[in-house]
């Protein structure tokens, strides 16, 4: 049997419900219901890993359509991961943009810790010490609902 049987990348947003789980059990920081609703119409393209009908994974891209792109929420329920499922999250937004970016487009993402490796797959190179990352988050902490 493979690792991939029963697994499925479509195009998808993922639901509110599912993409503030994924966030939380993948160890992304958690958002607000409120914000999830306002934001995730507004993906450029976006995916989901569906195990037997049900949502395990997901990876978006965002971003103004033209100039600048975003890899975001790169994330797989840890049961379910280091099955080449990442990867193929990553290889479907990736080929998204390669159809549908303009050239010249910057596509930029945030790897934490060795998710680099697989980026760097994909063509994503550091861009330290030209350039560095910078972040801030608005507001208290993230309150539920």
């Amino acid at each position: 049997m493979s690792p991939l049987d029963g697994y499925r990348v479509e195009a998808a947003i993922p639901a509110v419900e599912d993409y503030l789980r994924l966030r939380v059990v993948a160890g992304l920081s958690p958002k607000s219901a409120a914000a999830a609703r306002r934001g995730l119409p507004n993906s450029c393209f976006a995916v989901c890993v569906r195990h037997r009908g049900r949502t395990v994974g997901m990876g978006r891209v965002i971003g103004d359509g033209g100039c600048f792109y975003q890899v975001v929420d790169i994330a797989l329920e840890p049961a379910h991961q280091r099955r080449g499922l990442g990867k193929r999250i990553v290889a479907a937004l990736v080929e998204w943009l390669q159809a549908n970016a303009a050239d010249g487009a910057y596509v930029s993402l945030v790897a934490d810790g060795d998710a680099r490796h697989l980026y760097a797959q994909f063509g994503f190179a550091e861009t330290a010490p030209a350039s560095v990352a910078m972040a801030r988050v608005l507001g208290a902490a993230v309150a539920r609902g």
